[in-house]
């Protein structure tokens, strides 16, 4: 093996793909531009769909309350619903979201408050349907303190502190700085997106560099100019690797810079309903993480390089690469499941090892004994993967395939 015809390899490649439109696609366009602000306009109207839904002013139906006038008057002049006639087809209403829920008041309801009777409400909603639920929230929210307040008048009444109600108060303080909190939230997603980018931007260059040269007719080209397939293949790789990690730098930091500016930007557009984001991750964890997923990105363009190599087509390779995009997904989301933990069972699964360790870096939390394990071992997966590589290329039957 000659390093420096490896290298030449990979300018030559290099070279070409900054000349295709679908690298600098893959690499530029989709990682800096439309996955960052599709990230964000999706959150931003989150937000604003569901602070819109909170906001609203919800129809509700009275059941059975005629013989309640108390009740009927502080439902009134509770402002945060708007009171409809009743009508016997509520429940077909309520799915049609001609109300948003409906309230069934017992028989003589004030009468057995006022005697110190149990008595039960129902309430009738949508749950598929958030505006419905919030609604119920609001309902059993108004019934909750008309409760206390009759329980509280009851003991008044009998000379008996109000505070026997709750006999026992249970404070629950938690002991996760905000940063840490912060970076749970985004360490179980900012793994999951590195991982997913690594692989999705070294396949476009992969299956290029081995189905699109057979598909142009340049690979018998390639193969009889005076460098050693072990060469080819290696400035290959580093191609792939590097688009792959280059796709993943870009966007994670396009998506850093539009979070320090969303809070701004979704206020100019937006009503206020917007939270502020969490605080940007410290470097340190990133550029731990990055490098956790190094070897990763290796073992991707390795498998990208040798099943995209057994491909005639471009499109035929695509074909061939959709299922490893499945089997990424599945162990790196696996990590978001409760009870999934890093131990000695999980620090061997490829893949899953990573976003699970890299979780836990963002965190601040660095199990070096499993860090250095899981460094390895993904070393190892990738050697494995670049060893099958090169073996495929020395295969003329392989390359040549009919």
């Amino acid at each position: 093996m000659s390093f420096g015809n490896a290298l030449t390899v990979f300018r030559k490649e290099l070279m070409d793909s900054l000349r295709d439109r679908r690298t600098i696609k893959s690499m530029i366009l989709v990682p800096v531009f439309l996955f960052p602000l599709g990230t964000i306009g999706m959150s931003y109207l989150s937000y604003h769909f569901i602070g819109q839904a909170r906001r609203e002013l919800p129809r509700t139906m009275i059941l059975g309350a005629e013989d309640s006038p108390r009740l009927m008057g502080e439902l009134h002049s509770f402002k945060e619903i708007k009171i409809v006639p009743s009508q016997a087809d509520y429940k077909t209403l309520v799915l049609n979201k001609k109300i948003r829920v409906a309230i069934r008041v017992p028989r003589n309801f004030d009468a057995s408050l006022q005697q110190g009777e149990q008595t039960h409400i129902s309430i009738y909603y949508n749950q598929d349907e958030i505006t419905s639920r919030f609604a119920a929230e609001t309902v059993a929210r108004f019934f909750n303190d008309l409760r206390d307040k009759t329980a509280r008048s009851a003991l008044l009444a009998r000379d008996l502190p109000a505070d026997s109600l709750e006999p026992i108060v249970v404070d629950r303080e938690n002991v996760v700085p905000p940063e840490a909190e912060a970076g749970t939230l985004i360490g179980r997603l900012l793994p999951y997106f590195i991982i997913v980018l690594c692989l999705s931007g070294a396949t476009t260059p992969a299956i290029d560099l081995t189905a699109g040269e057979k598909e142009r007719g340049t690979m018998e080209t390639l193969l009889c100019s005076p460098v050693s397939r072990t060469d080819l293949v290696i400035g290959k790789f580093l191609l792939v690797f590097t688009v792959s990690i280059t796709t993943a730098i870009l966007a994670i930091t396009s998506m850093t810079i539009c979070s320090i500016y969303a809070e701004k930007l979704v206020s100019t557009f937006g009503d206020g309903g917007f939270s502020s984001l969490p605080p940007t991750l410290a470097i340190r964890g990133i550029v731990a993480v990055f490098a956790m997923v190094l070897p990763l990105s290796v073992f991707f363009s390795g498998c990208l390089l040798a099943l995209a190599l057994f491909a005639k087509t471009f499109r035929e390779a695509q074909t061939y690469v959709a299922p490893l995009m499945l089997m990424v997904v599945l162990p790196a989301a696996t990590s978001f499941l409760p009870g999934v933990e890093l131990n000695l069972k999980t620090v061997f699964i490829p893949i899953l090892n990573t976003s699970l360790v890299s979780k836990e870096i963002l965190v601040g939390t660095f199990h070096w004994g499993f860090i250095a394990l899981i460094f390895a071992t993904s070393c190892v997966y990738a050697g494995i993967a670049m060893s099958y590589a090169v073996r495929l290329f020395n295969d003329e039957k392989v390359l040549f395939r009919a």
